[in-house]
This record gives C-alpha cells, structure tokens and sequence, in this order.
C-alpha cells in the first residue's frame, strides 16, 4: 500500500467513489502522474474530504515535493477549519478555538497538518516557521496527541 494512506482518525466517513479513488490512486502510487491525476479527482469530487488531503500532502511529501505538500497542508487546514467552525490561521488559534483534545474531527487533523507543515518547513530550511508552528501546537495540544515532539527533537538536533 502506498505511504500516502490512511489518516485513521479524522473522524471522516469516506464516502464509495472517495474511498475507491483513494485505493486506485495507492494502486499507481508507482505511476506519479496517474496518482497525482486520481488525488485531485478525489479532491475535485469532495473538497471537503480531509482525508483526501492528508494523500495528497503524503503524496507530494514522499515524491520529494515539499512545495508542493506545503501548498496542500494549507489547503488541508483551511478545509479543518472550515469543518470545525475555527479560524484556518495557526497563529490566531487558541487554546479555546476548538476541542483540540479530541481524537477524531477536523481539528485533530488542523493539528496533524499542522505537524507536518513544522516537519516541511523545517525540511525547506525554514526554521523559524518550523520552530513558530512547533510552539504553537505545544500551545494548543499540550499533550502532544499529533506527536509534534519528534520534530522538535529533530529542530533541535539539526544545525540550525
């Protein structure tokens, strides 16, 4: 199975044709082009799919795109944002924006995204953007139920 599948807990029930999408774009994850082309169907199709934006973020991430995966992570958190009723902006976000504690729904996954945009930036050699997003989601997700923690430790360990 392609890395790009399965953000387990966003609390989305995909629907057949997203789900179907999902797997034959996993099928051709060998076939790039083939692949990108099925995410964004699945994309086009439902806009509102977080999962759908996970793929396509995982996809570009392990495609070496980080550009790319970056220009989708915003997309992915404007959509969790828009899902949860909270502001799409990491920096205005407090901690009572949204039920970040929950395991499931759109603002777990705006804290999951927002993981991996930390772990782009800092891949991108944005450090200050990676260590701004990380104190941010120490902020929001004290508990560290995304596992931010590693890529602090990474932020940490590199010579930045």
């Amino acid at each position: 199975m392609a890395p790009f599948l399965g953000y387990p807990a966003s609390g989305a029930h995909l629907s057949p044709a997203i789900e179907r999408l999902l797997h034959e774009a996993a099928a051709a994850h060998g076939q790039s082009a083939r692949a990108e082309a099925i995410l964004w169907t699945a994309q086009a199709i439902d806009p509102d799919c977080l999962p759908v934006y996970f793929a396509l973020y995982k996809f570009y991430f392990h495609k070496k795109q980080l550009e790319r995966a970056g220009q989708v992570v915003l997309r992915a958190l404007q959509a969790a944002a828009r899902a949860g009723g909270f502001d799409a902006d990491w920096r205005l976000a407090r901690a009572d924006s949204a039920d970040w504690h929950a395991h499931a729904g759109p603002a777990h996954f705006y804290l999951f995204s927002l993981k991996a945009l930390a772990f782009i930036c800092l891949r991108r050699g944005h450090v200050d953007d990676s260590r701004a997003i990380l104190v941010k989601l120490a902020e929001l997700d004290p508990g560290d139920s995304v596992g931010a923690a590693v890529i602090a430790d990474l932020l940490r360990g590199s010579a930045c």
